[in-house]
């Protein structure tokens, strides 16, 4: 009955300490991170005139949390080194083995702590961090560096099923696009043909366009029936958005609304949609990586060595910093070569994975 108690209370111990340390680690780092960006950007900022209420609250407020939750990996690892390592030295984690513990049982509160923070920062990276990201980059539009695009050329899309628009070039500050086709088949046959000088956009409708200057050809069979105007109003099922794609746009999509744009774009043919598939993937991938990283980092660190926790912050550092540099690169590959998606992101994974099962046969019984 006394064992059972002091087990439970151990392992209340270690989740406090494992919860804490990673807290301490992001408040430490990001308070770092925002001293080195304010210090890059203030020129920006006094340059375009930001109000210091939109600094604060537009862009920092919602740059710690992405920051944070970018590179939990990196804090969870820092985290499980510094703590373990504490404990090692102190001969504690001796005494857990001479009580009988074993390293599987130990890694108990250890899992439990590490899915805490995986379930936190998918749901935060999910559902939360995008809305923020959203008033973030929008701030960063306006005055430190345009994201957004103002214009943009050859835009093909499938709008309905067997219908396809093409817009040679698109300005977005008056809305218009120039010399528009919409094309309409049927079982592969051109039925009819909408051509137009220009077409704009009604912002105050969803999916209104005004055609100017058009002509429709109705194709049946050798017959053709053509029919001009100078103008007509009607609902294309696309809009500027669906062309004009910011940059970082995935990041202010939540995973509901990034699955459905994925989707859309998918059937309309839209090529340029791996670096949402990316963000998609990764979100799930992230959250796995807290509990590869956690193995990994008790592992290194449950043993005691002469040169104290120094050398294993430097491996953790080493490895941490190497995961994230390992699933950056595999994400370029997948969005400049022919590399799927999904690989690409859990590839760091599954190497890791490895690298964890390594180090947990190698760790101290």
């Amino acid at each position: 009955m006394r064992s059972n108690r002091f087990i439970k209370l151990l392992d209340w111990y270690i989740i406090k300490k494992f919860l804490g340390t990673y807290v301490f680690a992001i408040a430490l780092i990001i308070s770092i991170a925002v001293v080195f960006d304010f210090n890059e950007k203030m020129d920006k900022f006094l340059e375009n005139n930001a109000p210091w209420n939109a600094v604060v609250f537009d862009y920092y407020l919602n740059f710690i949390p992405y920051f944070a939750n970018l590179f939990s990996p990196l804090f969870v690892f820092i985290a499980v080194i510094f703590f373990t390592s504490k404990l090692a030295e102190n001969s504690e984690i001796i005494a857990m083995f001479a009580a009988g513990m074993s390293f599987k049982r130990m890694l108990r509160p250890y899992m439990i702590s590490a899915g805490i923070i995986a379930i936190a920062t998918f749901m935060l990276g999910s559902y939360v961090i995008p809305k923020g990201s959203a008033t973030r980059l929008d701030f960063e539009d306006k005055y430190v560096k345009p994201k957004k695009k103002s214009s943009v050329r050859n835009v093909r899309l499938e709008v309905e099923d067997g219908v396809i628009a093409y817009i040679d070039n698109y300005q977005n500050y008056n809305k218009t696009g120039h010399r528009f086709t919409m094309d309409k088949f049927v079982d592969k046959k051109l039925v009819s043909q909408l051509t137009a000088r220009r077409i704009v956009y009604d912002t105050t409708a969803v999916n209104k366009w005004s055609i100017h200057d058009y002509m429709i050809r109705e194709l049946d069979g050798m017959n053709e029936i053509i029919s001009k105007g100078d103008r007509i109003d009607s609902i294309i099922p696309m809009e500027p958005a669906d062309f004009l794609i910011m940059k970082n746009q995935q990041e202010v999509l939540s995973n509901p609304e990034l699955s459905d744009y994925i989707d859309k774009q998918r059937r309309r043919g839209v090529a340029n949609i791996k670096e949402f598939e990316i963000e998609y993937h990764k979100r799930i991938a992230m959250s796995f990586a807290s509990f590869i990283l956690t193995i990994i980092g008790v592992s290194l660190s449950s043993r005691k060595t002469k040169g104290g926790m120094g050398l294993h912050l430097g491996i953790g550092l080493a490895l941490s910093f190497s995961y994230i540099l390992f699933q950056t690169i595999s994400s370029t590959f997948a969005v400049k070569g022919n590399m799927p998606p999904i690989i690409a992101v859990w590839i760091p994974n599954i190497l890791y994975a490895f690298i964890a099962l390594y180090l947990y046969r190698k760790a101290p019984k």
